[in-house]
């Protein structure tokens, strides 16, 4: 028993239906344990900008082709743009099959929209230009102060590829940031040992603030969000891993405690470092590991494509407003572009839903407000569908690019090794991050 309960998953797991009861029994408790929640959420965004920048720097400047780095990118891009858009397409017809908001009836007029006032000022500034000029930082310290997960991004690829080009006399400088990073994931090693208690205090603070009664109202608009994510998982996320060379099943298997700290936390970002962490272990290449997870956030958020899709036609639904397939179509291209800057910002759906909506001008943004009660609980779907998504591109593109190990990948995900977390130092452990980013095809096609 004692071994069991010792797993961090099992103890995020117990944690999580602990907090659903202080959440339904004693209510006013359960609010006032929102502070757990956060604080673990800040803790981890803490370490964000340093793992990533550590991560990406230290694996690009000890690559030997530098060509290779734009050709993971591009494929990386396209990967990212297809998958996505089939969540996209997923949710459509899910929405307009299920139908969840037919029969509200809801009268536009009548609904107090005063609280969706922060979301939709916050949507007349994001547009796609203001998307890609926030890519560059105005400063190097501003994008660290600010955590911006791309801003980092951008600077760390750029000084890896510099220090790459500078060779030998740039070698003590990568051996420091190298040691910097075991120091780096050892605290986030210490961090997650809280995840137990972030997640009981977030999902005490939910279904204390929220309540079981919101749920039931608009269940039918949740069971769309929760069964789309499912079969995007299964059918979609699955042939990609069978084409890869990993089960789907093994794969979250491997990830399970990920998974349920972001069950816990609703946040894709509270398991970022120890993603990266996994992806290497599993034989994924350094750079692609460091690139693609932070990356994908922004560019692959499967779930949250599923709900942006599923709640605009609800709405639609809700309010009859009357959509033709070219409507829905049209919805469905402004989406593919929009959803892209959904990570990284505060309120990040609703924002994004609003902004696209008011750029349309056929769904009424006023019908947000139906999905105030309900969106916290579909966050929790559209977090883990986020997270197994953005790990199985992650593997899927390192297979595509040449850069998984697959001996190592095998073994990681049927459990015959245990690494530890921490990383080890280049001079320590020589492996598949010194040499070339792609081996030949001949290797690839033997693994």
């Amino acid at each position: 028993m004692k071994r069991i309960f010792g797993k961090l998953y099992v103890q995020v797991l117990v944690a999580v239906i602990l907090g659903a009861l202080i959440g339904v029994l004693v209510p006013e408790t359960g609010t006032a344990l929102k502070p757990l929640g956060d604080a673990f959420i800040k803790l981890i965004k803490m370490l964000l900008a340093p793992v990533i920048f550590l991560t990406v720097v230290t694996g690009i400047a000890r690559m030997e082709n530098m060509k290779e780095l734009g050709r993971v990118g591009f494929r990386a891009l396209i990967y990212f743009e297809v998958v996505s858009t089939l969540a996209l397409v997923i949710g459509l017809i899910v929405v307009d099959v299920f139908k969840p908001g037919s029969g509200m009836n809801v009268d536009v007029a009548s609904l107090d929209t005063s609280s969706l006032a922060t979301y939709t000022t916050a949507a007349k500034h994001a547009s796609f230009m203001d998307f890609v000029m926030g890519i560059i930082p105005d400063t190097i310290v501003d994008a660290f102060a600010k955590g911006n997960v791309l801003q980092i991004l951008l600077f760390s690829i750029l000084l890896g590829i510099a220090l790459a080009h500078v060779g030998p006399r740039g070698k003590v400088f990568v051996d420091t940031l190298e040691s910097l990073m075991q120091g780096m994931f050892r605290i986030v090693n210490m961090v997650m040992r809280l995840a137990p208690i972030g997640a009981f205090g977030a999902i005490a603070f939910t279904i204390g603030k929220y309540g079981f009664g919101s749920l039931f109202s608009l269940g039918k608009l949740m069971a769309c969000v929760y069964l789309t994510c499912a079969v995007f998982v299964v059918f979609v996320l699955g042939p990609i891993c069978r084409y890869s060379g990993f089960s789907l099943w093994k794969f979250l298997k491997f990830i399970k405690e990920e998974l349920f700290t972001v069950l816990g936390t609703s946040s894709s970002e509270s398991v970022l470092p120890q993603m990266i962490s996994k992806m290497e272990k599993a034989g994924v290449s350094k750079p692609v590991a460091g690139m693609i997870i932070p990356s994908g956030l922004t560019f692959n958020p499967d779930g949250q494509a599923i709900y942006y899709t599923i709640a605009a036609i609800f709405i639609a639904q809700a309010t009859n407003t009357p959509l033709t397939l070219a409507d829905q179509l049209i919805v469905l291209a402004v989406l593919m572009f929009t959803s892209k800057g959904s990570a990284g910002v505060t309120g990040s759906g609703f924002i994004i839903l609003a902004a696209t909506l008011a750029s349309l001008g056929t769904i009424p943004v006023a019908g947000m407000v139906l999905l105030l009660g309900v969106d916290r609980f579909m966050s929790e779907a559209r977090a883990i569908t986020n997270t197994i998504g953005n790990g199985v591109g992650t593997m899927a593109i390192a297979k595509w690019v040449g850069a998984l190990d697959t001996e190592k990948m095998h073994k990681a995900l049927n459990g015959e090794v245990q690494e530890p977390d921490v990383h080890v130092s280049q001079s320590e452990k020589p492996t598949s991050h010194t040499a070339p980013l792609v081996p030949s095809l001949k290797r690839a096609v033997q693994n």
